[in-house]
């Protein structure tokens, strides 16, 4: 268990942007089931998830409130829910504090990739949380953090685990830190790893084989591909779509093509203004006792907001005989609401690009990240005058036959309760301005795949919208 990941081979296969365009036109596979009935057969399980109050998470070598208030595993490991205290320089509201998660173990988000009949497939798995929307979504080959694969909760092993913590098992395609939403974690981070294999894989039941072409029809549905598996795929080299309007091969990033033509910038200016912007705008977030955090109260056995929005802290009982411990209890951090994940794209000198915005999150390890053009809780729509809506939102919810992609996915079901953002990406037109506010920039859809394959300059909600515009 203490190999590491740069132990294995990296290097990579000849033409591997083009067996990975061959995956993503593959809709078809004599090694995948009939999707539909193996996941609802994967659903039908006897599953429970059972919201209580969180002063019942705390029984033995279970969970304890410590005299900070703060909400932690009596093992020390996992997560734990503290306090935050934020100022910032930009923004309507510059001071406030709030709960939030820490987990400081590195989780692996890894998938094995094999070929099956010369085309690449990726090995999958029907994964039960219990924050799911639908229980059970498909999920990375493996999600754990160090705490789960060295079996702190002493149950049994996550399977296909040492394909990443040994050395030899496979060549590495992808490997890149990432980090997670900047609004509800502390500095949180995880290893997004594709390792080829060419060697048989034992197939064990939860477990499957798709093609990125299948994958991506799936991607078409709401609450299937859960937010693991996204980020993770999101970071290989996305080929041209299967099927759909030809898109000037937007997507094709094999080496012989360069992401400067026929960009509105060059990546050197894009790397000078995200610069600037991490360079200007500052958020100091320090942690702090859970009780000392202004505006929130522990009630009916929730954390909440004395306003009652934004989201709550709840405590949450399972069982599932699908997973390495069959029963336990936890915290859940519950939205309350939709979330929107907005982004504008549009046609500059023939040429495909996305209107990304420098966000500023107190969570974010280095302050800023590329997000979306617009994202905002909905719930908060009815509470928000018109003068401190986010620039371009009432574009984005106004649209009609430009929408491209307007579907709705899941957020991670291990820390969040029924958490679910709308992912929507609409087509802007020659009259849309080309001049933007300084927080945001046109960027070709071949810069933002270079930048992703790097570590913190796409956030979560960025990764995720990428990930669907192959979809197009």
């Amino acid at each position: 268990m203490t190999a590491r990941l740069n132990q294995l081979d990296r290097s990579r296969p000849v033409g591997f942007a083009a067996r990975v365009t061959a995956s993503a036109r593959t809709t078809e596979s004599s090694m995948s089931p009939d999707i539909d009935d193996w996941l609802d057969n994967k659903r039908r399980q006897p599953f429970e998830n059972t919201l209580i109050p969180l002063e019942e998470l705390t029984e033995p070598r279970g969970w304890l409130f410590a005299g900070t208030g703060n909400l932690e595993h009596h093992s020390g490991r996992f997560f734990s829910v503290e306090g935050m205290h934020v100022t910032a320089n930009h923004g309507h509201v510059r001071e406030w504090s709030q709960p939030i998660l820490v987990q400081r173990d590195i989780a692996i988000l890894g998938i094995i990739a094999k070929e099956f009949d010369g085309v690449l497939h990726f090995l999958l798995q029907a994964k039960m949380e219990p924050g799911n929307v639908d229980m059970v979504q498909l999920s990375p080959t493996v999600q754990a953090t160090s705490s789960n694969y060295t079996q702190v909760h002493e149950g049994k092993r996550a399977a296909y685990v040492e394909y990443f913590t040994e050395p030899g098992r496979g060549r590495v395609l992808v490997d890149i830190l990432q980090s997670e939403q900047g609004a509800w974690f502390h500095l949180k981070r995880n290893r997004n790893v594709v390792v080829e294999v060419t060697d048989d894989v034992p197939l064990h039941q939860d477990f499957c084989w798709l093609t990125l072409g299948q994958i991506s029809r799936l991607l078409q549905r709401p609450n299937v591909m859960n937010m693991d598996a996204r980020t993770v795929l999101g970071c290989l080299p996305i080929a041209a779509p299967a099927n759909g309007p030809d898109l000037g091969n937007v997507f094709d990033s094999a080496p012989r093509h360069s992401p400067e033509p026929g960009g509105m910038h060059t990546l050197t200016d894009i790397l000078s203004w995200f610069t600037g912007r991490k360079s200007e705008l500052e958020v100091n977030a320090r942690l702090i006792p859970l009780n000392s955090v202004v505006g929130w109260r522990r009630e009916a056995g929730r954390i909440v907001r004395d306003d009652g929005r934004n989201f709550s802290i709840v405590g949450v009982r399972v069982h599932a005989q699908t997973r390495e411990v069959h029963s336990w209890k936890q915290p859940l951090l519950a939205p309350h609401g939709l979330g929107l994940a907005g982004l504008v794209i549009r046609r500059i000198a023939g040429r495909l690009h996305a209107l990304v915005r420098a966000e500023a999150m107190p969570g974010y390890r280095d302050t800023v990240e590329l997000g979306p053009t617009v994202r905002f809780m909905l719930e908060d729509l009815p509470h928000t005058p018109a003068e401190r809506r986010p620039e371009f939102l009432d574009y984005v919810l106004s649209a009609r036959e430009s929408v491209r992609y307007d579907v709705v996915q899941s957020e991670e079901g291990g820390r969040f309760h029924h958490a679910e953002t709308r992912y929507l990406v609409v087509e802007a037109g020659d009259d849309f301005p080309l001049r933007v506010p300084r927080d945001f920039a046109w960027i070709t859809i071949e810069q933002l795949l270079a930048l992703q394959r790097h570590s913190y300059y796409l956030g979560i909600e960025a990764r995720t919208l990428l990930l669907c515009l192959n979809n197009l």
